[in-house]
């Protein structure tokens, strides 16, 4: 992260917040985007207490970022054995699809 980070800090300085679903609410995360001065807002945190479908504020699009990985045919199902090796190509995939958005932006 903090390697992906500072290859695009002046990308970075742009962001004013980030919404990110409840598995990258570890400090870590936390504390390197706010090195960066990004705000980061974990969406889906609150579970309701009765049964029932409720919707939650944001979730689409953390929920969409899921959907853009199960486009791409070796994340689409775990045909990893390990799991370092799943996160690798969700690191790799994330970063390629940022960068082709950067270019098409030019």
């Amino acid at each position: 992260m903090k390697t992906l980070m500072a290859r695009f800090y002046d990308i970075f300085l742009q962001l004013k917040l980030i919404w990110t679903d409840m598995g990258y609410s570890g400090s870590e995360m936390k504390n390197t985007l706010l090195s960066v001065g990004v705000r980061q807002e974990v969406v889906g945190g609150i579970k309701p207490k009765e049964l029932g479908f409720l919707v939650q504020p944001r979730r689409w699009v953390v929920e969409r970022t899921f959907a853009w990985l199960g486009r791409l045919r070796r994340l689409s199902k775990d045909y990893e054995y390990y799991p370092s090796t799943s996160e690798a190509m969700i690191y790799l995939s994330m970063s390629r699809l940022m960068v082709k958005r950067i270019v098409d932006m030019n």
